[in-house]
């Protein structure tokens, strides 16, 4: 039961990072490795807000305003200076690292005597047979959220300029809008869920590490890749759903994988090798899909 309880709780929690990873991924087609340092921005600024008394709700929104932040930051130096994609996340995500350390003061800041998103009157009113399952219900509720505003942004106008960026360029610039901008914006708001995973997970474990994010961008294109795949052939199953399924899936994987034996120290190891495993796997398969036609 805690086993279970606790692949709910992080799978969950990293949903929110797979929801960001699917936009640059998926929608932009962005390799954006700033999520390896705004995963820990996120919970630096959400650390560092709870133990000076601000209510954890709000830290979340803070944390996620500073995601954005990194976001625009990356899309500037891509689209206004001209910097290659994969270089504008690297040098992000390589400043980030001094600047969480800034934020956060030190490279370890625990905060366990403080109240946290898991301690309101919300949670406290949960009967006994729920309260083993209270954090997962509370992230469950913020990923829902997530996902909801996050469906109705993507049916916009904006949203469909969003997929319009990645897919095909010359229909943004037909429609006179400036595909530069669209995909900064894309950026910002794939950084601010990344930020606001990494609160989260601040909230949930009461302390901030600053190699909290080292392998954020690995997890969430895994878990992107495999919900993608598995809901495949399944119309009525939209992106964020797939990639929530797939992070719960990724992290499943993960606790099997420590089960059967091996130490927790194997952990940025066996999620190496799954992502792996997975590239190799979703590769064959296209290549049968084509020799099939």
């Amino acid at each position: 039961m805690n086993v279970l309880i606790g692949i709910l709780e992080e799978g969950l929690i990293y949903a929110i990072l797979a929801l960001g990873v699917l936009i640059t991924y998926r929608v932009l087609d962005f390799p954006d490795l700033t999520v390896d340092s705004s995963f820990p921005l996120g919970a630096a600024v959400s650390a560092v807000l709870t133990v000076k008394g601000m209510n954890p709700l709000l830290t979340l929104v803070i944390a996620a305003l500073a995601g954005g932040v990194a976001g625009l930051v990356t899309g500037i130096i891509h689209v206004k200076f001209k910097v290659r994609d994969l270089l504008s996340g690297i040098i992000v995500m390589t400043g980030l690292y001094s600047i969480n350390l800034r934020i956060a003061g030190r490279a370890n800041l625990p905060f366990f005597n403080m109240d946290t998103l898991f301690d309101n009157p919300f949670v406290d009113g949960f009967p006994a047979a729920l309260r083993p399952w209270s954090k997962v219900i509370v992230v469950f509720v913020i990923v829902l959220a997530v996902k909801v505003l996050l469906d109705l942004f993507m049916n916009t106008k904006a949203g469909f300029l969003l997929r319009a960026v990645g897919d095909n360029r010359a229909v943004v610039t037909t429609l006179a809008c400036d595909d530069g901008l669209v995909k900064i914006e894309g950026l910002v708001i794939a950084n601010m869920l990344v930020a606001l995973s990494g609160a989260v997970m601040a909230q949930k474990n009461r302390v901030f590490e600053i190699s909290m994010g080292t392998g954020s961008m690995v997890f969430g294109l895994a878990a992107v890749i495999i919900g993608v795949n598995i809901f495949k052939n399944r119309q009525k199953v939209n992106s964020s759903t797939a990639a929530i399924v797939g992070s719960i899936i990724y992290k499943a994987c993960v606790a099997i994988a420590l089960s059967l034996g091996l130490m927790p120290q194997d952990l940025k190891l066996i999620t190496a090798v799954l992502f792996l495993i997975i590239l190799v796997l979703s590769g064959m398969k296209k290549k049968k899909v084509k020799f099939d036609a």
